[in-house]
């Protein structure tokens, strides 16, 4: 994966392969100073990728999941964590690219692989939202400002961000934190305020 990925960034001015490991422990010995990590779901040490995931994160390190997506199980346990996103190496090399710069930048890469993976996910405790909740949610998640949410829905903008303190309280109370705008897009797709991305043809 590592030649592949060096080789897709080669040609990105604003893109650099800095690091690179068989494992996460192993990156992390190297340095936690990075935009992002580009996260194969099977690694040499066995491990899970809830636990290589949230390790990232605990280091201050967000993930993007680069896989063949053979295994919906990984797959589900890796959105389940709180990753970026899920892109496919089969994608065409300059969908890569854009993907891994999006996420660098800490956008949420919403393929239809990764929110179809958290919207299949059994598991998942309802939250219950009022109409104006969902609202909020909706457009603040899918990326407005709390400001532009206030315009849109006509709420003074202490209103706005007290409904998203309501509602990161009701996600965390039922077991499904969403402390970043990434986990409030994450949750809303779970619970179909948001529609899942559609995979984009090719051509």
């Amino acid at each position: 994966m590592i030649f592949g990925l060096a080789a897709m960034l080669a040609g990105s001015d604003d893109l650099a392969l800095v690091a690179s490991a068989a494992t996460v422990g192993e990156l992390l010995a190297q340095t936690a100073d990075l935009d992002l990590a580009v996260l194969d779901l099977r690694l040499s040490d066995g491990s899970s990728p809830i636990s290589n995931v949230e390790r990232l994160r605990a280091a201050g390190v967000e993930t993007l999941v680069f896989t063949s997506a053979e295994d919906p199980y990984l797959v589900r346990s890796a959105a389940r964590a709180g990753v970026l996103g899920v892109v496919r190496k089969s994608e065409p090399a300059v969908a890569v690219v854009e993907a891994i710069r999006r996420a660098a930048h800490g956008g949420v890469v919403a393929t239809a692989d990764w929110a179809a993976a958290i919207d299949g996910d059994p598991d998942l405790l309802g939250v219950d939202l009022s109409p104006r909740q969902r609202e909020v949610l909706a457009l603040y998640a899918s990326g407005e400002k709390a400001t532009r949410v206030a315009s849109l829905t006509g709420l003074s903008q202490d209103t706005v961000n007290d409904y998203l303190r309501r509602i990161r309280q009701k996600y965390a109370d039922a077991g499904r934190p969403a402390q970043t705008k990434t986990d409030l897009y994450q949750r809303a797709v779970e619970d179909g305020w948001l529609p899942l991305p559609r995979r984009r043809r090719r051509p």
